[in-house]
Order: structure tokens, then sequence, then C-alpha cells
């Protein structure tokens, strides 16, 4: 039995998936006649999480759709802000964005992220249980079914990942108010109550604390806040507070 063929044309943010003879405009794909079209279109190396919509002949289908043998197919990059059911939004970073997890916790943002790495059936199960986007450069990771949401983290450059997830997710900015060390939220510390934990400088230098009520970490603005406060303030002048 002939396998059917169909044409499909993948949008321009997501050319860098697929192989590069698919790249510029449209490439013939023959399927099995059986497979969803959301199969096909992960196939061909596309995750779901990046796909906006799928028109099929210029109407809008499901994932589920099986495509036959002359229909042409557009894959549609997902609508920037994307809109994801729950507030405020919570995230699940893999073990290889730590930098972009503590910069999303400096600006309030609840970001999950552990140092070691717990594996893709931990992650996709906790992304499931927590209604948390999971976000990784992982493509394997990010089709895993069970996964509530999800994204793909397009540059492996911190500023570059921090202003992507800001921009597609817009999520509400409150800096300065989550724990950098393990995302526990920091409430204001009287100097008193923190003294016995701080060098003697530190105290006759700095008048402004925070406790992780998490961690029990206490918070000043030290020697990096000038850095860091640059980082905040870009990002609330940008994506807003």
């Amino acid at each position: 039995m002939e396998r059917p063929e169909i044409t499909l044309e993948v949008a321009p943010g997501l050319r860098l998936f697929v192989a590069h003879d698919r790249r510029p405009g449209r490439s013939v794909v023959r399927t099995d006649g059986v497979s969803t079209l959301g199969h096909v279109v992960e196939s061909l190396g596309v995750p779901l999480t990046e796909v906006g919509s799928l028109l099929v002949d210029g109407a809008p289908v499901p994932a589920a759709h099986v495509p036959g043998a002359g229909e042409h197919v557009e894959v549609r990059a997902v609508e920037r802000p994307q809109r994801v059911p729950g507030a405020p939004l919570r995230f699940l970073l893999d073990v290889h964005l730590g930098t972009l997890a503590r910069r999303l916790r400096l600006l309030g943002v609840d970001a999950w992220y552990e140092s070691e790495d717990l594996g893709d059936p931990a992650l996709a199960a906790l992304s499931a249980s927590e209604r948390r986007v999971l976000l990784s450069r992982d493509r394997g990771l990010l089709r895993r079914r069970e996964i509530w949401a999800g994204g793909y983290v397009y540059s492996d450059r911190p500023e570059e990942q921090l202003r992507d997830v800001l921009g597609r997710f817009a999520p509400v900015l409150r800096p300065w108010t989550r724990c950098t060390a393990c995302n526990g939220v920091l409430v204001d510390a009287d100097k008193d109550a923190v003294a016995d934990r701080l060098r003697h400088g530190t105290q006759q230098a700095y008048d402004v604390f925070a406790r992780c009520t998490a961690c029990d970490r206490v918070y000043w603005r030290g020697a990096h806040h000038g850095h860091l406060e640059k980082v905040v303030t870009d990002a609330v002048r940008e994506f807003g507070g």
C-alpha cells in the first residue's frame, strides 16, 4: 500500500528544529496513513510545546488529526505572549538552566530547580503534579506526554534566555521577593534579629536585610547588588513589574 503524501510548511521560527532540506518553504512528507498530525510534526523534530496552531488547507485542525493524501499542512509557532492557564505562573527548569532559574527568582518568579539531574520521567511528573511550565533545551524531554505545559529555551546565553521566557510567558514580576538559592519567599528581617549571623563589617555597612522563610538564608544589598539591580531594572523596564 502506497504511503500518503502531504506537503508541509514550518513557520520560520520553528525551522531550526527540522532538517535543512525542509527549512525553505514547502517540503514533501510521506506519512503512514494512521499517525496523527501531532506525531508527524514531532517526528520531524518540532516539539508540540512550540506549535501554536496546525492548519490543513488553510483550516485549523487539532494535533489528533490524521493527515490524508494531498493535504497541505502549515505548522505555526505559539503566539506571544503565550497564555497558559493558571495564575501566577509557576515554572520548572531542567538541570542545565540554573542561571536562568536564579534570575527568574531574582525577579520574584516561582522557578523550581534542582542542581542534581532528576531524570526526564521525574521532571515530567513534577510538571504535571504541580502544574508547572517545564522549561528545557531538551526536545526529547518536551515531547513527554505527561508534562502539563512546556517551553523550549532557544538560547544558551542566560541574558537571552531570560528575555525569551519573560517575553513568551509574561509572568508577573515581583523583584527581590524570592530566595535565589531555594526559591523560598523572602520577608523583611530586622538587623538585630540576624546580627549573630553577620560579619561585623556587614552589620555596620548595611541596613536592609531579608530572610528566606524556607531555608532561613539572610540577604542584604552587598557587593554584587549593582549588577543584580541592573538585571531587575532592565527586566522591569521591558516587561513590566
